[in-house]
Parts: structure tokens; sequence; C-alpha cells
């Protein structure tokens, strides 16, 4: 004996369950979800972030006075050299969380304004 079910697979036909018998696990968003594009964007930062090291440095960067901070000043505090804290600066870089501005021998960088709102806002997406 054929159930119920599989007469209405087999006709291309579902059953249409009133809206009243729905019940929602959940409340519906009050805000918009991530697009696409966006939630790439923001994968690309949590990549970045993904590294302890690049979160110290971006907070060492922030805490430095007036968020800017040159590399010479950050290698110690992550115990490790110039060019392993350069890499990971060009990733927070190429992130879009800091830019490096070359003065003579030594490259300072600083915090993107806003960059670590956007992140939120990404995340919180915009009231409806």
């Amino acid at each position: 004996m054929r159930g119920k079910m599989e007469d209405m697979t087999a006709t291309g036909t579902l059953p249409v369950v009133a809206p009243e018998t729905e019940a929602a696990c959940c409340p519906p968003l009050v805000r918009d979800a991530a697009e696409p594009e966006a939630a790439r964007d923001l994968a690309r930062v949590f990549k970045a972030l993904g590294d302890p090291t690049r979160v110290q440095l971006l907070s060492i960067v922030a805490a430095h006075d007036g968020g800017e901070a040159c590399v010479c000043d950050l290698t110690d505090p992550v115990g490790l050299s110039q060019p392993t804290v350069s890499h990971h600066l060009k990733i927070l870089v190429d992130a879009g969380l800091l830019t490096r501005e070359q003065r003579g021998r030594w490259a300072y960088y600083s915090l993107v304004p806003g960059a670590l709102s956007r992140i939120a806002d990404g995340l919180t997406g915009v009231a409806k």
C-alpha cells in the first residue's frame, strides 16, 4: 500500500500547510542579513583576524597614541622578526583594517577609520 505522501510526490504536488498551522521555530529577522558579497568581504577580514598574532598587532596599533605605530615598535611585543611582523601587517592592510605609510626606512601602520565598526555593522545589518 502506497502512502499519501508517495501519491503526492509521484504527481509532483506536495500538501499545502495553512499559515495558521505553521509554527515558526524562531522570531522573524529584524535586520537585513549580510548579502553574499558582503559575507565574502567579512570572511576575508575574519580570515585575516584568524591568527592571534594579527589580532595582537591590530590591538597594539590601536592602543598607540594616535592609533599609529612603526613596524619597529611592533616586533618586540609579539616576539617575532621584522619580516614576519611585516607579513602579518600586510595581511591586515590587504583586509582593509590598517593603512601603511613609508617614512624613510620605516613603515608606519594605522587603523583605517571606521574599519572595526564596519565589521560590526556587516554582522548586525541594518535595522528594518
